[in-house]
């Protein structure tokens, strides 16, 4: 069984902050939900390129998988 992670996920936000879809996920993880927390402010610092009114993050609980997730490839027949 993985450990219990937390990651980050930097969202972007309408006008009203209340409409947000998810747009990226932060390439670190989290111990805790606190440490996450600690790390928002220097994350959004980093992620002002995005191109939306407001620019938001969500700490969530993840496993390790989500966390270190890489694109699959399909196997070749043959």
């Amino acid at each position: 069984m993985a450990p219990l992670v937390y990651i980050m996920a930097i969202l972007g936000c309408g006008d009203d902050g209340a409409t947000c879809s998810r747009e990226r996920v932060a390439p670190v993880s989290y111990q805790s939900v606190a440490e996450c927390q600690a790390a928002v402010p220097a994350m959004l610092a980093r992620n002002t390129d995005l191109s939306y009114p407001v620019i938001s993050a969500m700490c969530e609980r993840g496993g390790a998988q989500i966390a270190e997730s890489r694109p699959q490839t399909k196997p070749t027949a043959g």
